[in-house]
């Protein structure tokens, strides 16, 4: 590993979404309510939905109540909702909405305007893209294909989130990312604005920057003890003799 300033040598970089790649406002303000709006309805016209049904089982059982029905459910997903928990049913519900959401055109994503540049850039020269987010997959999905600049699904070569990798701020979640891409955990950098995914990504062997943007939630806070950027293009990735 060579690491001079905020340049790293790896194979591979993982995102974080909220407050990383994207503002966390534009999901608070308008995914947040989007989802909101439309819970009840995926709940009741739509319990046939193998997805759906899974995720309303794990609502139950987080709720200690195997026969919530689906006012119980709406009303614990609203709960979650305005405590922000990062709860994978939750993530799962809100993900079919979203989806659906910009499959219509209800729906564009967000990028900060330091982000898809860089990303094409580090793709370019053969970089690989990661995505952890507590965002379900599905989520994480739609929003690299209805991003202001197109379909940006092609610059990714794989999707996690907190069913497939496990939560956030537990090591194991990262080593089995880096299990699951074939990279050592020496070679893969995490981007993410919370101290404590940095911490679990950097207890696995990965390298880790904070990503620190003015507005966002974690701003003030800081990002421990970890490497800083304010915005992608300060961070320079070598990979295999080139440096971008």
């Amino acid at each position: 590993m060579t690491q001079r300033g905020l340049t790293y040598d790896v194979d591979a970089v993982v995102l974080d979404i909220e407050g990383t790649t994207s503002a966390t406002g534009f999901v608070v303000d308008v995914l947040y309510p989007y989802s909101r709006a439309r819970f009840g309805a995926l709940l009741t016209e739509r319990a046939d939905d193998p997805d759906v049904a899974r995720a309303v089982a794990q609502v139950r059982e987080e709720l200690g109540d195997p026969r919530a029905d689906a006012a119980a459910v709406e009303k614990a997903l609203n709960t979650w909702l305005d405590e922000d928990r990062k709860a994978t049913p939750l993530k799962t519900l809100q993900g079919i909405i979203w989806s659906e959401g910009f499959a219509r055109g209800d729906l564009v994503s967000h990028f900060y305007d330091d982000v898809v540049p860089r990303l094409r850039v580090w793709h370019a020269a053969g970089t690989r893209l990661y995505v952890y987010s507590s965002g379900s997959v599905a989520a994480q999905r739609a929003w690299f294909t209805n991003s202001p600049e197109g379909d940006l699904t092609s610059l990714v070569s794989g999707l996690h989130d907190t069913e497939n990798a496990g939560p956030k701020q537990e090591p194991e979640s990262y080593r089995r990312i880096a299990e699951s891409a074939g990279v050592e955990p020496s070679r893969l950098l995490f981007l993410s604005d919370r101290p404590g995914e940095l911490d679990a990504a950097r207890a696995a062997g990965w390298h880790a920057v904070g990503i620190r943007r003015p507005g966002e939630p974690y701003y003030e806070q800081g990002v421990g003890g970890h490497a800083e950027a304010g915005a992608f293009d300060e961070i320079t990735i070598s990979t295999t003799g080139s440096t971008v």
